[in-house]
């Protein structure tokens, strides 16, 4: 097991129909050979698994990887439970390059992501 640093890039959309380098997230999570999440391991080490959201226009964010019941959601260090972003069936995706991942982020708005990089 090992922790990766994961970086998103917003995928397609109306406003960017080809998907935009400037508009995404990055963040550490511990990942299986496979790619496959491991909540044991992110228990042991969730003090690591911070993230960052990058959005032309808007002030970074920087906030924590977290797990609550079922659901995983980013949350940032100036914002309470509302602000947080859930991550569409989080635990299920394989986290490699070029996969897709949904996030709700604080708007209400589901938007789609590409895997760009995993190291």
């Amino acid at each position: 097991m090992a922790l990766k640093k994961i970086r998103l890039e917003l995928a397609r959309t109306r406003e960017h129909p080809e998907g935009s380098s400037e508009h995404g997230y990055e963040f550490v999570a511990p990942l299986d050979a496979e790619g496959h999440f491991d909540v044991d391991e992110w228990r042991t080490s969730r003090d690591k698994c911070h993230v960052h959201r990058f959005w032309r226009g808007e002030d970074d964010q920087r906030g924590m990887l977290i797990h609550r019941g079922q659901r995983w959601a980013f949350h940032y260090d100036d914002g309470d439970d509302e602000d947080e972003e859930p991550i569409f069936r989080f635990d299920r995706h394989t986290f490699v390059q070029g996969e897709y991942v949904t996030i709700t982020e604080h708007d209400g708005e589901q938007r789609t992501f590409r895997i760009v990089n995993v190291k």
